[in-house]
């Protein structure tokens, strides 16, 4: 059945390629992993094969890739993406030797590719359970792990018709989860090879926060013109639906500041963000050191600067909650601010841990929103605890990266 489900899954993606962007992409990547591996394959060296989904699931493993190039150069890296929107945002990422699709996981395809790759090692990451590729890498006795897996009781691994799929997390070397309730699931159905390490998304931001660009626009615009610090509000992607509450607020409290990294930074969506605003903007683009103090609020039209931007915030506001879920809120709490987001966080533990810890608020609308940030303004003491609870629960779980480095077996 699981063979038959990939079979059917390809099949449609083809069919679909010659009016569906990210098939037609991926389709295309197929069929240039061979001869790219061919081409670039040293059949010297030794690589470590690690892969991600995405580009999500690939900022969980990049800290464990980047420390493997730093501690172990003897290895090249062999860096993989099944999603579309992984492979073309990092095909050229440097410290990867060479940066391909993963084929589909049937049996030939699985085959070939190993027989070219032929990795010392394999590495996945958080979700990828391929059946054929594991199945494959065990029998050829190459080591796998898993890293920042996090398993919940309504995955296939617990249901009674899941036992034959199973059998393949008794193939890790080691699965290495984020939390004890993952280990104790997986203990449920007699899998022990498991190490509680957490998730490396803490060790990346972290080394983001280190290495955050200075911003002479973000620094003037949160500062009055004697040099002191502005409150200010960062919301950092997000949608219309949260833009309603927090710039109704900015439009009637003058004390307050606000930075916009929307999600999508399209025309059509910027000049919305425009429309509803009452106090003077200014886009990003158009801002400089020199006049940006004479604005209220900075929408920012250009991408890779939000884990920046936090740095100049008093308070974050992350987005997605009122839809399909919310985005990074540790991007935003690594900096000692509290996080605020909408309602649809249940699945993300990191929001529900940062409410727990107090350097997390989740509101529901217009009012709860209005009642926070009235909190916030009116006792800075409130702000600054509840600040240092964010940054204290990230450094709290940080180390993931020196856990996961001590079980991987190198020669």
């Amino acid at each position: 059945m699981y063979n038959f489900v990939i079979g059917l899954y390809a099949l449609i993606v083809n069919l679909i390629s010659p009016f569906h962007r990210k098939a037609r992409l991926m389709v295309k990547g197929h069929r240039e992993v061979y001869h790219k591996l061919k081409d670039k394959i040293d059949s010297n060296a030794k690589y470590i094969w690690l892969h991600a989904a995405s580009l999500g699931e690939f900022e969980q493993g990049r800290p464990i890739l980047e420390r493997i190039k730093a501690d172990h150069p003897e290895y090249k890296i062999l860096l993989t993406f099944f999603s579309p929107s992984g492979y073309e945002v990092r095909k050229d990422y440097d410290l990867a030797d060479i940066v391909c699709y993963l084929p589909f996981d049937r049996k030939s395809n699985v085959k070939r590719f190993l027989n070219l790759a032929n990795p010392a090692i394999a590495v996945f990451i958080k979700y990828e359970f391929w059946y054929n590729y594991i199945n494959q890498l065990h029998k050829r006795n190459i080591p796998t792990y898993m890293i920042s897996a996090i398993f919940r009781p309504n995955q296939i691994f617990f249901r009674w018709y899941g036992k034959a799929y199973g059998k393949i997390l008794s193939f890790y070397e080691c699965i290495c989860v984020q939390d004890d309730n993952s280990k104790e699931l997986l203990a449920g159905i007699g899998v022990n090879n498991v190490e509680v390490c957490g998730d490396t998304r803490f060790d990346r931001v972290l080394d983001i926060k280190s290495k955050a660009k200075y911003l002479p626009i973000g620094e003037a615009f949160s500062k009055d013109k004697d040099g002191n610090r502005q409150l200010t509000l960062v919301a950092g992607s997000s949608w219309p639906k949260d833009e309603d509450i927090f710039v109704e607020y900015l439009n009637n409290n003058p004390n307050l500041k606000l930075i916009i990294a929307p999600h999508e930074i399209h025309e059509a969506h910027l000049s919305y963000i425009e429309s509803i605003l009452k106090r003077p903007s200014v886009r990003y683009t158009k801002a400089t050191p020199e006049n940006v103090q004479q604005f209220d609020c900075l929408i920012v039209d250009t991408f890779g600067l939000l884990s920046s931007l936090y740095r100049y915030g008093s308070m974050a506001y992350v987005g997605g909650g009122f839809g399909v879920g919310i985005h990074n809120v540790l991007e935003a709490a690594v900096y000692n601010i509290p996080v605020i987001f909408g309602p649809n966080f249940k699945k993300f533990r990191e929001a529900n841990q940062l409410l727990e810890t107090g350097g997390g608020y989740s509101i529901h609308d217009a009012e709860t929103f209005e009642s926070l940030m009235d909190e916030f303004l009116e006792y800075p003491k409130v702000l600054e605890a509840a600040g240092n609870h964010a940054g204290e629960y990230v450094e709290r779980n940080a180390g993931v990266v020196d856990r996961v480095m001590k079980i991987v077996k190198f020669d």
